[in-house]
């Protein structure tokens, strides 16, 4: 049983008073995280992570669903360290951002031009920009039921973590359920005097589309002249190497993309057609849009990496991909088994899509326990990211683990000892009002 957290406790103090929020991505904070548990990362290799103090880990986070292939992944370390040989950042533009380029448009169903950044929040809101300079109009309309898009305002503005972001850019932002396309034209309906610029939603997140629900999206978009923007930052090259949007059969006018493309390397790509994406470039006599203009954008190791990680997932007929799937079909299905031997099933279950499938619990301190007792067994997990580095021995210690787990909260429900049991607070939402 893993306990000992001496070092990342000082860390953890150490942390907050220089960093609000402890750490440099909310998601990756302590309120996310059990008391026990490890606050600080020392290295990862394939699909586990050791800690300051020396414990193990089985790792389901994966960067944030970034690493597709495995921490410290060889093939792509090597395209890496052979790059950056050559430096990274110049005064005029690497050959290898074309290059790469031409590889995504090769790739993506969307992609008649191509655009990098460093993360998908970059990719997003310039998506937006576009919409809105191509359409002249100012409204968005992004998915509720999914929970993220972007660190920028147009965004955040339409959560409950709005503190200092302006009235005006709130209003401009309205929202719809997925899978809804009824409520869809309701909402257009609605704000179609105002201007509609886009719509915004991931093709699938926590479930898969309805048969003719994402079509019947693009048709909308198109009788109504609003842009159509795909957020595949999190789906692309995780569903399928070619975008969910292949995988679905819908091309959207704009798509984003990051997470997964470069196995942990920071880099984002919008795509989408010609005829949008070309205003923010030189070759048009209409306004000029300052789209996507990083110093760090066209870095070419990165690139590099993005580049190999692609050519993995089109090897032997999608080989990870497949792995990926499959892995996460089976986690989930045990998991459930074992919500049903203990009775647990007004409680937790698993649910989602079997390349990307997410826990639900009944309440946080629930979810707290478990994910505590999951931790002294050797296994950091909020939801189950799977990756090609997910072999036999790991799934078989997280199944383990979940035995011994979901029978400690059992039990603790049982006698009602949850409270008794949590060493700590429970884990808060991101998006909340308040601390």
């Amino acid at each position: 049983m893993i306990t000992n957290f001496e070092k990342s406790n000082f860390l953890r103090k150490k942390a907050a008073s220089l960093i609000p929020g402890g750490a440099h991505t909310y998601s990756k904070g302590d309120d996310q995280f059990p008391q026990l548990s490890p606050h600080s990362i020392v290295k990862g290799k394939g699909a586990k992570i050791w800690d300051v103090d020396g414990n193990e880990f089985i790792d389901w986070g994966m960067g944030l669903t970034s690493v597709l292939l495995g921490h410290a992944y060889e093939p792509i370390l090597e395209v890496v360290k052979k790059e950056l040989d050559n430096g990274c950042n110049f005064i005029r533009p690497s050959f290898i951002e074309a290059e790469v380029a031409e590889l995504i448009k090769e790739q993506i169903p969307s992609a008649e031009m191509v655009k990098f950044g460093k993360n998908g929040s970059n990719a997003t809101t310039s998506a937006v920009k576009l919409a809105r300079a191509y359409t002249g109009k100012e409204i968005v309309l992004r998915c509720f039921d999914q929970p993220f898009f972007s660190i920028d305002d147009w965004f955040i503005g339409d959560t409950h973590i709005s503190s200092g972001v302006t009235e005006k850019t709130k209003s401009e932002t309205k929202h719809f359920k997925y899978n809804d396309i009824e409520d869809l034209k309701n909402t257009i309906d609605k704000y179609r005097a105002l201007g509609v610029a886009c719509v915004i939603l991931e093709p699938a997140a926590t479930e898969e589309p309805k048969e003719g629900y994402l079509q019947s999206v693009k048709d909308l978009c198109e009788k109504e002249g609003i842009v159509l923007i795909f957020d595949e930052v999190v789906s692309g090259f995780r569903f399928h190497p070619k975008g969910a949007q292949y995988l679905y059969g819908v091309t959207p006018h704009l798509s984003t993309f990051g997470k997964a493309m470069a196995n942990g390397f920071s880099i984002s790509a919008l795509v989408g057609q010609k005829d949008i994406m070309k205003l923010g470039g030189l070759e048009h006599d209409k306004e000029r849009v300052f789209l996507l203009s990083t110093t760090y954008g066209g870095e070419t190791h990165h690139l590099r990496a993005a580049q190999k990680s692609i050519e993995i997932l089109n090897q032997n007929d999608y080989e990870v991909t497949k792995h990926i799937w499959n892995v996460g079909k089976t986690i989930k299905e045990n998991y459930n088994k074992l919500v049903e031997k203990y009775s647990l099933q007004e409680y937790t279950n698993m649910m989602g899509i079997d390349c990307r499938p997410y826990f639900y619990f009944k309440d946080n301190t629930i979810r707290t326990l478990f994910l505590q007792e999951m931790i002294k067994n050797g296994v950091l997990v909020q939801g189950i990211v799977p990756s090609y580095s997910h072999k036999d021995s790991e799934i078989k210690q997280t199944i383990d683990a979940f035995d011994y787990s979901l029978k400690v909260l059992s039990n603790a429900i049982s006698n009602n000892e949850v409270n008794k049991l949590l060493i700590g607070n429970a884990v808060k939402p991101v998006f909340r009002k308040y601390n």
